[in-house]
């Protein structure tokens, strides 16, 4: 009997230090947790690791989207630089609804993915998706590029706001001369954002300026010919590129009158898209062209 009962102890004594272990471990599940204290926990890996802890629990992806979270990982003055943008935010395509109606995972995701201008236009600013560090966006390259005059030519990477802008001294140019403006320009096989037209314009300033040139009126350019139009339906803004000899496309940003070479003025032009908020890529420029458009003796300002 005295064998038996002590089987008996022996087994009761077990027992219980297996319920003991078993409510050990039970205390010490990580979903026991408070929210705030694994929204914390979460804040000291990454972005991209707190979005795939999302996948664990119920209780990991409420903590994983968590505004306390996400503002740990937007940067500590993420506020005063939005109130620089060039441009509100909220009137920005790329938030369809004012910046303080979003969550912050939402604020940083497209902070990621759509680059804001700041201090007057002059800047660039976005996130790196994975770590949330700061950088400035690179939108153009340059590289050679086989049947350019130039050794590089700027291919276009990335950008909602296009600009490119030229000038040149008019007593560089032949007096009494009306020239034309050109943009030389080729697309990608992969190019985007080209189905909206741009705004172009030339313009004098300086002496020559003073009322004796003459320039085209601000023009709307389709730089993709696949948008292009019957003629009978083309408005009288409306220029579209064409290929030419050299297997480079180009279209007429404007025109001016160059009126003579002893008054000092410069030649401006510009080609413009900065309203729509149409993402843009793979525009290739060669430059932009001045050449006489008539012979001198039949010019006509």
């Amino acid at each position: 009997m005295e064998r038996v009962e002590t089987e008996v102890v022996e087994k009761s004594e077990i027992s219980n230090l297996e319920r003991q272990e078993e409510a050990g471990e039970e205390n010490l599940n990580i979903n026991n947790l408070p929210e705030g204290c694994i929204s914390d926990i979460l804040s000291l890996t990454t972005p991209a690791d707190a979005c795939r802890s999302s996948l664990v629990s119920a209780l990991f992806k409420s903590a994983a989207n968590s505004d306390a979270l996400w503002e740990k990982f937007l940067p500590a003055d993420y506020q005063q630089i939005i109130s620089r943008a060039f441009s509100s935010v909220s009137s920005d395509p790329s938030f369809a609804s004012p910046v303080n109606t979003y969550s912050k995972k939402e604020l940083y995701h497209r902070l990621c993915v759509n680059p804001i201008l700041i201090d007057g236009g002059l800047k660039s600013f976005q996130l790196e998706k994975c770590s949330g560090k700061k950088y400035t966006p690179v939108y153009w390259r340059w590289l050679g590029f086989p049947g350019s005059r130039f050794v590089e030519v700027a291919q276009l990477i990335y950008v909602w706001w296009l600009e490119i802008r030229g000038k040149v001294e008019t007593r560089l140019l032949s007096p009494k001369t009306l020239y034309g403006a050109y943009l030389v320009l080729k697309l990608t096989n992969n190019a985007y954002g080209f189905n909206v037209p741009v705004k172009a314009r030339v313009e004098v300033v300086g002496i020559a300026g003073g009322g004796s040139i003459v320039c085209s009126e601000e023009r709307r350019l389709y730089l993709d010919p696949r948008n292009g139009k019957p003629s009978e339906l083309i408005e009288e803004d409306q220029f579209f590129a064409q290929v030419r000899g050299d297997g480079w496309m180009e279209v007429e940003v404007g025109h001016f009158y160059n009126e003579g070479e002893d008054l000092a003025g410069e030649v401006r032009m510009a080609v413009l898209e900065t309203e729509r908020g149409v993402v843009k890529s793979g525009l290739v420029v060669q430059g932009i062209e001045l050449r006489p458009k008539v012979d001198l003796n039949n010019a006509n300002p």
